[in-house]
C-alpha cells in the first residue's frame, strides 16, 4: 500500500512538444492517500484511463513525476510499481480451476504453499468463490469470471495500489449493484489504495470515499460524493453529477440577486465584483427549486411536461427562453400549465466562466 503523490503530471499522445491544449492529460497535481478508496468519473475521453496508466506504468508521461511513498517511480516498470490492475474484460486462465487462478500472482513470486492457501481462501470467501474454487474458470458465467479478476488483483496484500479499468461493463446490470458493494467491503476488509476508472457516476458514487471528476483532461474537482452534490466547484461537475443535472442558466448577477429570463431570484450571499466579461450563470440542483401554484412574488414559469421517476416527481418548466427542472412536492396537484417557482436561496450557485464563485456574506 502506498501514498500516491502526482506533481505537475501530463500527457500527450503526439509528443511533449504538442500543443499543450491538446494533451490527453493536462497538468494535474495532486495526493492519494494511503487505503483511500478513489473513483476517476468522467465521460469517454476526459483522460481518466490515461491517468490510471501513468500510475500503473502502462504509460510513460511526457511531463511531471509520480511518487509512491515519496519514491520517485515515474519510469518504473509496472512490475516494479508493484501495481495490481483489473481490466474491463476477465483476464483469467480457462484451464485452470478457480482456486489456481486465484494462487497464481502468489505462486508466480513464490510466495510459500501454506500462506498461498490462506490468502486464496480469504479472497474467495470474501468474493463468495468459495464453493466453486476447485471448479474449471471456463465453465463459470461471465460475472464469475469477472470476480475471479477481482480476486486476482486482491490476492496479493502487499501491493502498492489496486487499479480497476471499468472492470463492471460486461457484468449483467442486475448483479452490478452486489459487486459494487462487494468491493467497497473489500475495500474495508482489505485497506488497500484502489483507484476505479468509470463513466457510470452510481458506480464511481456508491464505492468511492473520494470521486476524481474529470473533463477534457483535467480534473475540475475532487471530494466526497455529498460535496460534489452541494457544492458543485465547476459547471460541468453540476451538469454531470446528479438525475437530472444541475440547472445552469445565464444571469444577470448583481448584489444578492440574480435576473433569469427577465425574473428576479434572491440569493443568499453578496456578488459585487464579478468580473465585467466572465460568462455568469446561476446553478441550483432540481431538488431545490419546488414548484407551487402560481403567488404574487414567485418566479413565474410555464410547465412543459412532468417526469414520474416514481421516488421523485421533476417539473420541466420554462421560464421565459430558459428551460428549468423543479421538484414537484408530494401531493402538489397542478392545474394548467402556469406555476411559481421557490428557490432555496442557500442552494443557489453562482459560475464565472463555469467556476464557482463563492461570494460574501
Amino acid at each position: 500500500m502506498a501514498r500516491i503523490d502526482l506533481v505537475d503530471l501530463a500527457h500527450s499522445y503526439g509528443g511533449n512538444a504538442a500543443d499543450p491544449d491538446s494533451f490527453a492529460l493536462k497538468p494535474i497535481s495532486m495526493t492519494w492517500r494511503q487505503g483511500g478508496a478513489y473513483a476517476l468519473l468522467g465521460p469517454s475521453g476526459c483522460g481518466k484511463t490515461t491517468l490510471l496508466n501513468l500510475i500503473s506504468g502502462i504509460v510513460t508521461p511526457s511531463r511531471g513525476k509520480i511518487l509512491f511513498d515519496d519514491v520517485d517511480i515515474t519510469r518504473h516498470s509496472t512490475q516494479q510499481r508493484n501495481i495490481a490492475q483489473v481490466f474491463q474484460f476477465p483476464v483469467i486462465y480457462d484451464t485452470m480451476t478457480v482456486g489456481q487462478n486465484l494462487a497464481f500472482p502468489l505462486k508466480n513470486r513464490g510466495v510459500p504453499k501454506p500462506e498461498i492457501d490462506r490468502r486464496v481462501a480469504e479472497i474467495a470467501g470474501l468474493l463468495d468463490l468459495a464453493p466453486v474454487l476447485h471448479r474449471k474458470a471456463t465453465r463459470l458465467t461471465a460475472d464469475a469470471k469477472q470476480k475471479i479478476s477481482l480476486g486476482r488483483g486482491l490476492v496479493r496484500a502487499d501491493v502498492s495500489a489496486v487499479l480497476f479499468d471499468e472492470p463492471l461493463t460486461v457484468i449483467d446490470p442486475a448483479l452490478k449493484w452486489e459487486l459494487r458493494s462487494k468491493l467497497k467491503a473489500l475495500h474495508r476488509a482489505l485497506d488497500l489504495t484502489m483507484i476505479y476508472v468509470t463513466h457510470d457516476q452510481t458506480e464511481a458514487l456508491t464505492f468511492a470515499d473520494t470521486v476524481v471528476v474529470m473533463h477534457d483532461g483535467r480534473v475540475v474537482q475532487a471530494g466526497t460524493p455529498q460535496q460534489l452534490f452541494d457544492k458543485p466547484e465547476h459547471t460541468f461537475v453540476g451538469y454531470f453529477i446528479g438525475s437530472p443535472g444541475m440547472n445552469i442558466v445565464p444571469a444577470e448577477v448583481g448584489g444578492r440577486e440574480a435576473v433569469v429570463g427577465g425574473h428576479r431570484i434572491a440569493l443568499q450571499r453578496s456578488y459585487d465584483r464579478l468580473p465585467p466579461d466572465a460568462k455568469i450563470e446561476v446553478g441550483v440542483r432540481p431538488e431545490f427549486v419546488e414548484v407551487a401554484a402560481p403567488a404574487p412574488g414567485l418566479l413565474s414559469a410555464n410547465i412543459e411536461r412532468i417526469d414520474d421517476l416514481g421516488r421523485v416527481r421533476f417539473a420541466r418548466v420554462r421560464i421565459g427562453d430558459v428551460k428549468f427542472a423543479a421538484r414537484v412536492p408530494q401531493g402538489f396537484s397542478i392545474s394548467g400549465n402556469e406555476a411559481g417557482l421557490i428557490f432555496d436561496p442557500g442552494r443557489v450557485h453562482i459560475y464565472s466562466d463555469s467556476r464557482l464563485v463563492e461570494g460574501t456574506a
